[in-house]
Parts: structure tokens; sequence; C-alpha cells
């Protein structure tokens, strides 16, 4: 996808961060426009897309710090290595128990589009590590300046626990002030040394994760609308009631009869579908890169 923004010799002389931001300004507008990142801001999510978006995250962070732990002691890598204060991995295993139980590992599905993320982040990682501070700057510090907004609505919309259970993706237990944290993440990686070739396939990398994120939301999409046309959102709402969400459904049942649906519901409930487990990747990742990039 090309861009209107240029690789001029005056533009390259700025800060790689700078430089990032600029490059990727049209496919984050891209990706903030899109139908599930829209209602999750008006908090129309329901649980269901909340769960399958950890899951499509964790397939995501596994494979992109997999990668960076494999370059921690590159020097194209190095200098913005912070496992303790970004890395997503853990958190998003710790959500996934709650939401799945304990066999979570056997329930999660691994889309195609996620696959296709994955798999770039291995080639990267493994073929031209100098690209995977692209990927890194564009998900770990679109988490920090987005995720306590996502934290909010999610847990309001979702009905969350406030003690956090479901929230620990949001959660950055390493990093006690986000701003002087990010501050210091841009001034390491502006530091890095790279030369004017490879800067520019740093920008075009970054602009190549957005894509990869978008193509995710636009298989989502059509699953989400096969998914309706089946009927299957129905039966999937009430799924993780027995861990005591009072409430999933996606606008909310008339209170009379939500004790009633639930009841019957926890009887002849089936277990969670690949199909519908596709849902929330769409919505929670398109939130996630479009409003965290934006705070950028």
């Amino acid at each position: 996808m090309e861009t209107s923004w240029t690789h001029s010799s005056e533009s390259m002389s700025k800060d790689l961060s700078e430089l990032l931001k600029e490059a990727t300004k049209e496919v984050h507008e891209q990706a903030e426009n899109t139908p599930f990142m829209k209602n999750f801001q008006k908090g129309q999510v329901s649980l269901h897309e909340f769960k399958l978006v950890t899951s499509s995250l964790y397939f995501i962070y596994s494979a992109l710090e997999e990668e960076i732990e494999r370059n921690k002691d590159n020097p194209v890598y190095a200098p913005v290595y912070f496992p303790a204060e970004l890395h997503r991995k853990a958190a998003l295993e710790q959500d996934l128990k709650y939401f799945y139980g304990s066999n979570w590992r056997d329930e999660i599905p691994c889309p195609e589009a996620t696959q296709k993320y994955v798999e770039r982040l291995h080639y990267v990682g493994k073929n031209h590590p100098e690209l995977l501070v692209a990927h890194a700057y564009t998900r770990y510090l679109g988490d920090l300046s987005g995720g306590q907004v996502l934290k909010k609505i999610a847990q309001k919309a979702l009905q969350l626990p406030s003690t956090g259970e479901g929230l620990a993706f949001f959660t950055f237990d390493g990093v006690s002030n986000a701003t002087k944290f990010k501050q210091l993440y841009r001034s390491r990686m502006n530091a890095l040394e790279m030369d004017l070739a490879t800067k520019k396939r740093v920008l075009e990398e970054a602009k190549k994760a957005f894509l990869l994120n978008i193509q995710v939301f636009e298989a989502l999409q059509e699953l989400v609308s096969k998914g309706q046309e089946n009927g299957h959102p129905a039966q999937l709402k009430a799924e993780l009631r027995t861990r005591n969400i009072n409430k999933s459904y996606e606008h909310g049942p008339a209170p009379g009869k939500e004790s009633e649906r639930t009841n019957k519901r926890h009887t002849d409930m089936m277990p969670t579908t690949p199909l519908v487990r596709w849902i929330l990747a769409l919505g929670f990742l398109a939130m996630t890169v479009a409003v965290g990039l934006f705070a950028m």
C-alpha cells in the first residue's frame, strides 16, 4: 500500500520515532476507522469478542517475544530490550486462563490472518532482526499509550471484576510512569545505529505491521458476519457466566430475563467453536493499535 509520505533526505534526518509516526499515519487512520474499533470506543464489545482478540494477541506476542529473546544481545535490538517492563505473553496467559480455564491452550484458535502475522514476525526475527524494532515499537508503545483507556472501556462494557481479572494485558507493573518510560524508549530507539537504507526498511516494516493488523480486522469482519448468519453469537454470549461475569450480552438483555437465560444456557452450553473465537481479534486489535498509536 502506497502512502503520501516520502523518504526525502531532509525527512530522513529526523529521529526514528518521529519518522515512524509520520510514515504510518495513513495506515493508522485506516485501522482507526474500522467498524469494530468504533464500536469498541462506544463500549459495544461482547465478552466473546474480547476473549477471541485476547487469543489472537497471545499468538502475536508469543512470536514477537520469541524473536526478541533470540535477538536480545544483537546490537540492532539490544538497546530497546525491556522484557520486565513491556513483555505481554505472561499477562495474556493469565487472562486466557481466567477466560477459558486451565485448558485454555486447547481452546484458543490461531486464525489464518493471525498466523500470517506470526509468520512475518518469525521471518523478521530470524532473517532481518534490524526490522524487529518496527514491530516492537508499533505494539508496545501502542499498548502503553492506549492501554488504560482500553482497560476502562472493557472493564465497564463487560463488567469485569474491579480487581483486574481478565485485564492483565493492560497492566504494566514494571512501568511506574508511562510518559517517562516512553521517552526513554524513544531515546534508545533513536540512538540505534542505522544507515539511511536500513532506516527506510524499518519504516516500511512498520507500515507492514499495520497492514497485517488490518488484514486480521477484515478477515474477522467476514467471520463475524457469517457467525451472525449462523446464529453462533447467541450461543456464545453465555459461555463465561460460569466465571461470575454478570453481563456478557452485546446490547444487554432485560434484567428479568437475564437469570432465566443464564440458568438455561449453563446446562446446555457447548464449548466455544473455532469460528466464533475469531470475533474478538478484530475489535480489540483495532482498538489497541489505533487508540494506542494515536496517543504516541
